[in-house]
């Protein structure tokens, strides 16, 4: 398939929202976005503030990241073969159930034992989530439109993570745990429903993919392994997030350092998203399609510096300056590996391909919280903090030495099918 320029996709970014199907996909999205960042922020400070344990927030971690490991794959395989958006809909409904049972804990004032176990029902509908998102988006709009689709749904949904947390300290500060998750139950559920009118246009003819689970599986790892511009992309954020993330430290750093409670978290949470769609926002209305693959090492090592920054910092302010900009570095980098991504794979093997990818994402995200969790329990916040940092800026170095064909990437187009890399 022929890869659109981004540069060619920013004259037609209003029509793409014209697009039917689009607008009604990007407001579902949102929706659920809300709910999921509403969500991390009460159970994290919930489960906290239950145990004053830091590496209960290591458990919360791990509790999403193992059923996620071990499903992502089968659930690439299903996406590939069946509706992709019916999948969509009943993975949101079983966060939704998630949110309900939350709920019902919260009031009942449950064990934070009954919370791991409802964690772990979470990350497996999150399992789905991801890989079907990323696979259905291409079967919304046609092809001359997905750069721009791309760039409008990450600042649009980024944007919703900007008012989620705040919105989710705010409620827990105000009514605690019950109405949070509330609101989470009734988000998940008004997006299932705007899910319902969005037409898939653009689908592709299911091709008959191979006999056994497991040669589909290795289909989809063999692509990823011939193709290094995409392999060094996914695992760059895979090992730089792991070990430098420090979104898991935030309520240790809310309580202690900062001293600033569940709003304060819900602001410092929000400052990532901020800096996120202030990029987002400009990457929408003037996409770069040049030297694209030295720009990422940059926006990662940004990343990495801007953590640095916020781990040894004791002022608030600060902090929130440092989360904006690594949101907005976040957010070249997210962009850039988006793009690559989906202009470089074929249809009939997206739900393989992003399941891939979701399972580096939900590595870095989950078993990153778990890694910052032990680690602060071991060393201390900060500490912990600054190790990771350090570790993010190797990975950045390492990376650009090992994938030098990533690295020499100038335009989308070179990672389409048939190119080099």
């Amino acid at each position: 398939m022929s890869a659109v320029s981004l540069s060619d996709a920013s004259a037609v970014p209003a029509s793409v929202y014209r697009q039917p199907g689009f607008l009604p996909f990007l407001i579902s999205r949102v929706l659920a976005m809300f709910a999921v960042q509403i969500l991390a922020v009460v159970v994290a400070w919930q489960v906290y503030d239950m145990t004053r344990d830091p590496l209960s927030l290591a458990y919360v971690g791990l509790a999403q990241f193992i059923p996620m490991f071990l499903l992502l794959m089968p659930a690439g395989d299903l996406i590939d073969r069946y509706d992709r958006k019916r999948i969509l809909m009943l993975s949101w409904a079983l966060e939704a159930l998630c949110a309900a049972a939350l709920l019902w804990l919260s009031l009942s004032g449950g064990a934070v034992t009954g919370f791991y176990i409802v964690l772990v029902f979470y990350g497996c509908a999150r399992a789905f989530t991801g890989p079907a998102l990323s696979s259905l988006l291409p079967q919304i709009v046609p092809r001359e439109k997905l750069a721009a689709a791309i760039a409008a749904n990450s600042m649009i949904v980024r944007g919703s993570t900007i008012a989620g947390p705040v919105f989710g300290g705010g409620l827990y500060a105000l009514g605690g745990g019950g109405l949070t998750y509330a609101a989470c139950l009734l988000f998940f559920v008004a997006g299932i429903v705007l899910l319902r009118w969005v037409p898939v246009l653009y689908a592709e003819k299911m091709q008959a993919l191979e006999a056994t689970a497991w040669q589909r599986f290795t289909a989809g790892i063999r692509f990823i392994r011939s193709r290094p511009i995409i392999l060094g992309t996914i695992s760059l954020d895979l090992f730089a997030v792991l070990l430098g993330g420090v979104v898991a430290l935030l309520p240790i750093y809310a309580q202690e350092v900062l001293e600033v409670g569940p709003t304060g978290l819900g602001a410092l949470r929000s400052a990532m998203a901020l800096g996120e769609v202030t990029v987002g926002f400009y990457l929408s209305t003037r996409p770069f399609n040049r030297h694209v693959g030295m720009v990422m090492f940059i926006a990662v090592a940004i990343f990495g510096l801007a953590n640095l920054v916020f781990a040894l910092s004791s002022l608030f302010w600060l902090s929130f300056a440092a989360l904006l900009v690594a949101g907005g570095a976040d957010m070249v980098s997210m962009y850039i590996r988006s793009s690559l991504i989906q202009f470089s794979t074929p249809d009939a093997m997206r739900g393989r391909v992003n399941a891939v990818n979701m399972l580096f994402i939900g590595s870095s995200n989950e078993l990153g919280e778990f890694r910052a969790g032990t680690s602060a329990a071991w060393f201390g916040a900060v500490p912990a903090a600054l190790l990771g940092c350090f570790c993010t800026l190797a990975v950045t170095g390492g990376w650009m030495l090992g994938f030098k064909s990533l690295r020499q990437v100038d335009r989308f187009e070179d990672a389409a099918p048939g190119s080099r890399g």
